[in-house]
């Protein structure tokens, strides 16, 4: 059973750092490109950072760019997040997915706050 358990979600000041974990299981997660994605209330689900299946290459959404970090471990099965500098408009449920040609994966969410 293929399982995509996100965390380290939690309530943030302005400026402040989180490093969001996702866990695999069920397929093969050495394989499958790893991207995180958010949804803020009332808005669509927008990817924030991808990468490959070596984790030698990265990609961010433009308003990521020099403070998000995405990075794996496939040793662990885990893709990871650093957020550094957060904002307001940060605010978001986090989502990691996986995807391998036509299979597409996704977990439940972590809730990232950034508020003072």
């Amino acid at each position: 059973q293929v399982q995509l358990a996100e965390s380290g979600g939690d309530l943030v000041q302005p400026g402040g750092s989180l490093r969001l974990s996702c866990a695999a299981s069920g397929f093969t997660f050495s394989t499958y490109v790893m991207s995180w994605y958010r949804q803020a209330p009332g808005k669509e689900r927008e990817l924030v950072a991808t990468v490959t299946t070596t984790g030698t290459r990265t990609f961010y959404a433009d308003s990521m760019k020099g403070r998000f970090t995405i990075s794996r471990d496939n040793a662990k099965n885990t893709v990871y997040l650093q957020m550094n500098s957060l904002k307001p408009e940060d605010s978001a449920v986090y989502y990691c997915n996986a995807k391998l040609g036509f299979k597409n994966y996704w977990g439940t969410g972590t809730l990232v706050t950034v508020s003072s």
